[in-house]
């Protein structure tokens, strides 16, 4: 691997460039004598010029005590199969970025603007900053400034404070300023562009700037768009982010209003309602027997993408690159029903594989359980279908470290499933102990890594409503 500088939160806040020849980040190292071979192709030599490659991750997640903006930290976690959920008895995915943690990444940013700024536009200018750091790129110097600018977004829970008080103004007159300040809140954070807007102003790209929204997989989708662009010419470099915020008021008052909702369901034997309930008290177990709740988060993930040709001018390092992707939905009339029999996700890999792969070249999955049975049987059932009754694919989710957290799952995906194919290590599935009877994939119980040499896998992700996305993902001379 050829020497990079990444930018290390090291202790007193400050940031360091650290050689990445000399010095790696402790936490980032796999365990000692897992990590598999240097990659003949870690430089990147094969491929064709307009591959899909990734260079760049950043975050900002829930860390616990605090946020996680680094790959090294997310590794950390993920690796040893932690959850930073269940704080004061609360089983919910909080960032907790402070004020002087968002200055120092981001300190030129006009005030008159920032403090009119939602925790959505935090997050996602953070983890923009942190993937550009680790890619080498400078966004002041203009190095983002022809790049794709794309962002997903799930929901929109920091966008109806703004919306309430532009909706609640009445003819009371307003002073110059006080306008002006309710016009510049309300036109940054009324949409779901709400991230995007100032991502593409802090990088002055010209390129396309745009805001997907399609529940969890909305960033994933980003991710096939970035990937379509760049094969076709129409930019070397894409920035991909999927941030979401989560109001805890909200999940309760969410909660006592599907409990309700099941029970009519029920007496009324229809079908498409969630099998389980959000929860705030107890810990989601995804494929685990006891699972028997969904716990939530928010955050944002941002990845770096680029043409092959693109970074191997400027020498940037290759965490490994995007093969296909492809999206369905299952076809069903009722809104809120999906088809757990794994038809249309099984569609959606056989369309990413096409002529060229086979499925007997992709040993992992990285799985978006939520905890949910349903999820369980359309993934139990999609391996089944792809794989055949006695599958020894090794699918995981790491959900249960950070929470479901909506438009960001699909970069985590990526980033933690190029990580693990770097590192020839799978992660554990966060909070699985007891694996469900049945299932026919090893969904990697426990608080260890899994040694697995790989150069294909598979990442899927869903929205409400029967919408599956997969991506195939490969190393960096994956071909």
């Amino acid at each position: 691997m050829p020497p990079r500088i990444r930018r290390l939160a090291v202790p007193g806040g400050q940031y360091s460039g650290v050689s990445e020849r000399n010095h790696r980040h402790d936490s980032l190292q796999p365990r000692q004598g897992a990590m598999k071979a240097s990659r003949p192709g870690s430089a990147g030599r094969a491929g064709t010029a307009r591959d899909a490659v990734v260079t760049g991750l950043g975050f900002c997640l829930p860390g616990g005590a605090e946020p996680v903006f680094t790959g090294a930290q997310v590794w950390d976690l993920a690796s040893h199969g932690r959850t930073v959920l269940g704080r004061d008895g609360v089983h919910f995915g909080s960032v907790g970025l402070s004020a002087g943690q968002f200055a120092e990444r981001l300190p030129d940013i006009p005030e008159f603007f920032s403090r009119h700024y939602t925790n959505a536009h935090r997050f996602g200018l953070v983890s923009l900053i942190e993937a550009c750091a680790d890619a080498e790129l400078d966004v002041h110097a203009g190095d983002l400034r022809e790049a794709a600018v794309l962002v997903g977004r799930g929901s929109v829970d920091a966008n109806v404070d703004s919306y309430l008080t532009l909706l609640g103004l009445d003819d009371t007159p307003l002073s110059t300023l006080d306008a002006l300040e309710i016009f510049v809140a309300a036109e940054q954070s009324v949409s779901p562009s709400d991230v995007a807007v100032v991502q593409g102003a802090l990088t002055r790209t010209v390129g396309p700037c745009f805001t997907v929204s399609c529940g969890c997989s909305s960033a994933a989708v980003q991710i096939g768009n970035a990937r379509r662009l760049i094969a076709a010419g129409e930019t070397d470099l894409a920035v991909v982010t999927g941030v979401d915020v989560s109001s805890v008021d909200l999940i309760h008052k969410g909660r006592r209003l599907l409990r309700g909702a099941q029970h009519a369901f029920d007496a009324m034997d229809a079908a498409g309602m969630p099998d389980l309930l959000p929860s705030l008290g107890s810990l989601m177990r995804p494929y685990d027997r006891r699972a028997d709740c969904v716990n939530h988060g928010e955050g944002s993930a941002t990845v770096i993408l680029e043409s092959r040709e693109h970074a191997q001018r400027r020498g940037a390092h290759l965490y490994g690159q995007v093969l296909a992707t492809a999206l369905t939905r299952d076809g069903l009339a009722n809104p809120l029903a999906a088809d757990s029999t794994g038809a249309q996700l099984a569609r959606a890999v056989r369309a990413c594989l096409a002529d060229r792969w086979r499925i007997e070249q992709v040993p992992y999955i990285n799985g978006a359980s939520d905890g949910g049975a349903a999820v369980t049987a359309l993934e139990a059932n999609t391996v089944r279908a792809l794989y055949g009754p006695d599958s020894t694919v090794l699918l995981s989710s790491q959900e249960g470290c950070f929470g479901h957290h909506g438009a960001a799952a699909g970069c985590l995906g990526l980033a933690l499933t190029l990580m693990m194919m770097e590192f020839g290590e799978v992660c554990p599935t966060t909070n699985c102990e007891q694996p469900a009877d049945g299932l026919p994939f090893d969904p990697v119980p426990g608080t260890r890594t899994r040694p697995l040499d790989f150069d294909y896998a598979l990442s899927f992700n869903y929205q409400i409503g029967g919408v599956k996305h997969a991506m195939l993902l490969g190393g960096p001379d994956a071909t």
